[in-house]
Order: structure tokens, then C-alpha cells, then sequence
């Protein structure tokens, strides 16, 4: 095949999970109601926090954002992949290949910091309560929010440059349900190595650092549970860490399976069943895990069924 420059009429074809139709109209149905779940379930978080006076503390506030940040994670692979499975039209344009990388990246790498950020909130409540809201005071809140979104912000904008850089071939058919750096990188015609070692380099840095910060948290944090002497007190130190514990497992989890399962295996279908949890159950059971494990948020979520009923 020839290189193909013309990027502005470059269509690529999404292979998807399925090409039967009676099993796409199964993954259209089960696909819609994953993402509904995800929207309904993190405007729930949001709605609860903001209209509960006693949730305006440095926890909530993280995972307000961290709820927001789910919505956009999800709402960047599951719209198009719905669109392609009722119309039965598998093809996407460069530029809307190019801003899904894009917005992927950003709210994938969002999610990562905001959790290490929630681990330092632990750190700070269960280490230090008396100073906590000394420590983490609005400003640093603010502060570390700001700064996990402009950190997302150049790793997507670096990894849309190097995207944006390749040169691709005609009828490119990524075997996915949407646009990923990897996939892009083996099909493209130019050389790569570039865009190999920046990747790599991405990996360590914005995929190490989050994963050492937690890591370091909580090494923390269990080394001053031990010190409680009862048993009751040791129980209620590690109940305040269980939700965010959860869902660390999940992403990184997750995320460790889509890794291994693109390198280890030569299966594109492993690799995109390891997607579909990554993209989609793991932002979707988020919002179950803190509403379900956090006696404060049942309330504010009880407060507005009340409200509205």
C-alpha cells in the first residue's frame, strides 16, 4: 500500500467487537446501558456533593472530580462505538480518530492522578487528622486538581502530536472499537520509532509516578494503622480507605490486564475484552463502589430522592 497524506479525507475502519448483526444488536443494547448507568450513577456523586453542605471536604471534592472525569473518559470511546454498532457503519474520520486519542488520553491520565491525589488525602486524614484540614486546605485542593489536568493536558497533547505525525496507509482497518495509540502506531507506514521510544518514555513517567505515589500512601498509612492499639480503631482506620482501595484495584488493574493482553497475546479479541472493562465497567462501577461503601453519600443520595419525590 502507498502512504496516504490527504489527512483530511482519511477514513479508518473500526473492526469492533463483532461483525454478526444479531450479536451487535446485543453489545448496541448491553453497551447503551453501561453508559446511561455511568452518566446516571457519576451525576448522582456530583449531585449529592454539591447539594450536601457536609460533603464540602477535601475527599468529596476529589471525587467530584473524579466523577466528572469518568463521564468524559466514557463519553470518548462508548458514543461512537453505539453510533457504528446501530448504523452498521464501522468507519471514523482522521479528525475525529485524531481528537478520540486525543480526550482519551486526557481523562485516562486525569483518573490516574486523581486517584494518587485521593491517596494523599488518606495519607493526611489517617496520618495527621488533627492538621488535615490544615494540610489540605481549599487552595492546595484546588492547587492539585489543577495540576493533575495540566499534566493530563500535555501527555494527550503530546501523544495527539506524535499521532498527528504518522503517515497511514489507505482502507487502514484498526482491529478495535476505537482509536488507540498502539493499534495507530502498528498501522502506520512511516517509521515509528520516534513515536515507540516517546511512548515508552510517556509509560514510565505518567503510568510509574502514579502507581509509586499510591504505593508510597498507603505504605504510610498501614504503618500507622499498626500502630493503633485497638482493633475497633485499626477497623475504622482501614474502612475510610476501602472505596478508594476498590477502585485503584479496578483502574490499574485493568489497565495492567489491556498491557498485557496487547503484548503477551497475539489476540486482538483479548486485547479489546480488556478495553471494554478499562473504557467502560471500571468508570460505571465507580460510583457504586463510594455511594454503596460511604454512609455520607447514601444520605445526600436519600436527601435527593425526597427532594424529588
Amino acid at each position: 500500500m502507498e502512504p496516504y497524506n490527504s489527512t483530511g479525507t482519511l477514513e479508518f475502519i473500526l473492526l469492533g467487537l463483532s461483525e454478526d448483526p444479531e450479536l451487535q444488536l446485543i453489545l448496541f443494547a448491553l453497551f447503551l446501558l453501561i453508559y446511561l448507568l455511568t452518566m446516571l450513577g457519576n451525576l448522582l456523586i456530583i449531585l449529592a456533593i454539591c447539594s450536601d453542605s457536609h460533603l464540602h471536604s477535601p475527599m468529596y471534592f476529589f471525587l467530584y472530580n473524579l466523577s466528572l472525569s469518568d463521564m468524559g473518559f466514557s463519553s470518548t470511546t462508548i458514543p461512537k462505538m453505539l453510533i457504528n454498532l446501530h448504523t452498521h457503519n464501522r468507519s471514523i474520520i482522521y479528525a475525529e480518530c485524531l481528537t478520540q486519542v486525543y480526550f482519551f488520553i486526557l481523562f485516562g491520565c486525569m483518573d490516574s492522578f486523581l486517584l494518587v491525589v485521593m491517596a494523599y488525602d488518606r495519607w493526611a486524614a489517617i496520618c495527621h487528622p488533627l492538621h488535615y484540614q490544615v494540610i489540605l486546605n481549599p487552595r492546595l485542593c484546588r492547587y492539585l486538581v489543577v495540576m493533575s489536568f495540566c499534566i493530563s493536558l500535555i501527555d494527550s497533547q503530546v501523544h495527539g502530536f506524535m499521532v498527528s505525525q504518522l503517515t497511514f496507509c489507505t482502507n487502514i482497518e484498526i482491529p478495535h472499537f476505537f482509536c488507540d495509540v498502539p493499534e495507530l502506531v502498528k498501522l502506520a507506514c512511516s517509521n515509528t520509532t520516534i513515536n515507540e521510544i516517546v511512548m515508552f518514555l510517556l509509560s514510565i513517567i505518567i503510568g510509574f509516578l502514579p502507581v509509586l505515589g499510591i504505593f508510597y500512601s498507603y505504605y504510610k498509612i498501614t504503618s500507622s494503622i499498626f500502630r493503633v492499639p485497638s482493633l475497633l480503631g485499626k477497623y475504622k482506620a482501614f474502612s475510610t480507605c476501602g472505596s478508594h482501595l476498590s477502585v485503584v484495584c479496578l483502574f490499574y488493574g485493568t489497565g495492567i490486564g489491556v498491557y498485557l493482553s496487547s503484548t503477551v497475546s497475539s489476540s486482538s479479541w483479548e486485547s479489546m475484552v480488556a478495553s471494554v472493562m478499562y473504557t467502560m465497567v471500571v468508570p460505571m462501577i465507580n460510583p457504586f463502589i463510594y455511594s454503596l461503601r460511604n454512609r455520607d453519600i447514601k444520605k445526600a443520595l436519600w436527601k435527593i430522592v425526597h427532594q424529588i419525590t
